[in-house]
């Protein structure tokens, strides 16, 4: 067998073994984090209260595409859904860079939780890192060379990569694979008639396990200067099948609204506007992959690019349990869930908050 064969079994074993283990276990305590709690019953207790967060939908089931207000009964599953099927609009109002989302002490309130503190995460299995390492200037041209890497825990993940590369409506498309190094090179064009900021934007899918995908992006000034953070131009709400975006500045023009996701891309349709916010109906796909949503324009003369994940992720909120004198008392439990098709990470983490541990 080719070395390189070797290489992408044995990176294929690791991220079933990985998954396997999240799936038939359904949630692993950490035992470093276990500190004095060794009462099996207590441990039962936790795991049953995250399991509750990940197979009931709250009350009321649809929660997730209300605009105000927060759930009687907090629940993150998808109504008559397969267990440990995620409701994306219930993922997404957790984020707090959503403008819909709900906080803590709301999630808490409808957790009914008193003498308990949690944290939840909700993040895509593989990680992405994308770096420039060339930059060549043509005579109608510029052709950009951008190393990527994925990875799972550290260990390269052979996968196959789909990128687009946008600046206003241009937008060109590549294809690729990593290779035993879990890297790959990839080149993007764009004409030299045009500037501003530009936008590469990365999905890469395990080949051992095609409903495992991740993305990330990776902006850059062409003929300009690097451009600004993200959400310094536009603030993007995406829930219930509708993308809210909301300008800054009463300066901030909009020029295109699209949406990726793995094989596909389409121009969003505006569904109306008020005030300094506008709305774009999301289609419905049925493809198993993220959606990305970019929106790009104009402030005065600078113009921008902003994208956001829809479902919202990643995203983690709750209790900060970084302080060393609570770690004790942490249980951590790992899920593999679904959403829209796609497997992601969940990490629940619980702290009793009662003193009788000693």
């Amino acid at each position: 067998m080719p070395s390189s064969s070797v290489d992408t079994f044995f990176a294929c074993s690791i991220m079933v073994i990985l998954i396997s283990a999240a799936m038939v276990a359904t949630a692993k305590v950490a035992e470093s984090q276990l500190g004095s709690l060794s009462d099996p019953d207590l441990e039962d207790q936790f795991r049953g209260f995250t399991e509750y967060i990940l197979l009931n939908p709250g009350d009321p089931s649809d929660w997730g595409t209300m605009r105000t207000g927060f759930p009687d009964s907090f629940g993150l599953a998808l109504e008559t859904s397969l267990p440990y099927q995620l409701d994306p609009d219930k993922v997404t109002r957790l984020n707090e860079d959503n403008a819909f989302s709900i906080n803590y002490i709301q999630l808490v309130t409808a957790l009914g939780t008193k003498d308990m503190t949690v944290n939840i995460e909700i993040r895509p299995l593989l990680d992405i890192s994308i770096s420039r390492v060339s930059t060549d200037v043509g005579e109608s041209e510029t052709v950009y060379t951008f190393q990527t890497a994925v990875t799972k825990q550290g260990t390269p993940t052979p996968s196959f990569m789909k990128g687009y590369l946008i600046l206003g409506t241009h937008i060109d498309e590549w294809q690729s694979s990593t290779d035993s190094s879990g890297t790959a090179l990839i080149n993007g064009s764009i004409p030299n008639s045009l500037n501003g900021t530009a936008q590469l934007l990365v999905f890469a899918e395990a080949k051992c396990q095609p409903n495992i995908l991740s993305f990330n992006t990776y902006c850059f000034g062409h003929n300009s200067e690097d451009p600004e953070p993200d959400a310094t131009f536009l603030k993007l709400n995406p829930l219930d099948q509708v993308l809210n975006v909301s300008k800054e500045y009463s300066s901030v023009e909009i020029s295109n609204a699209y949406v990726f996701t793995y094989n596909y891309c389409f121009n969003l349709t505006e569904s109306g506007t008020a005030g300094q916010s506008v709305e774009y109906a999301i289609p419905q796909l049925v493809e198993a992959s993220p959606m990305i949503l970019v929106v790009n324009g104009y402030n005065a003369s600078s113009s921008f690019i902003e994208s956001t994940a829809y479902p919202q992720l990643p995203l983690q909120i709750g209790a900060d349990f970084g302080n060393s004198t609570a770690r004790g008392n942490i249980v951590s439990l790992r899920y593999i869930v679904n959403i829209g098709s796609v497997l992601y990470e969940s990490v629940i983490r619980c702290r009793r908050l009662a003193t009788s541990y000693g």
